[in-house]
């Protein structure tokens, strides 16, 4: 391999890793079954949330608050153990916004804390 290829290569390799990076501190996500909680923090948000299983169902409720005047909105993104999914933004600085979802089905959802 030519040295202008393998710098080429190697720079490419360094964009990708750092954009892989960018993209996974964006968030934060959680995969839990019941019961379970959670109270993630990240720049710009902050959340809150449990999850309890009855008839086979879980129910997945809290909060999530946009913690940083910037113009975007934090976010909340619900994946059901079934697939099904659902989200709530709280867009404005120290603007908490309240969620409950239910998932029939299943006893496990994924949930991820962003900003959009």
């Amino acid at each position: 391999m030519s040295a202008v290829r393998k710098t080429l290569m190697s720079a490419l390799s360094t964009v990708v890793l750092a954009g892989g990076l960018a993209v996974g501190a964006a968030g934060t996500a959680s995969a839990a079954t019941c019961p379970s909680s959670a109270s993630p923090k990240i720049s710009g948000a902050e959340a809150s949330w449990t999850l309890r299983c009855s008839g086979g169902s879980v129910r997945v409720s809290g909060w999530l608050e946009d913690t940083r005047m910037d113009g975007k909105c934090a976010v909340v993104r619900v994946v059901g153990g079934n697939g099904e999914s659902r989200s709530k933004k709280a867009c404005g600085s120290g603007v908490r916004e309240q969620f409950s979802y239910t998932f029939a089905g299943t006893n496990k959802a994924e949930l991820r804390l962003a900003i959009a």
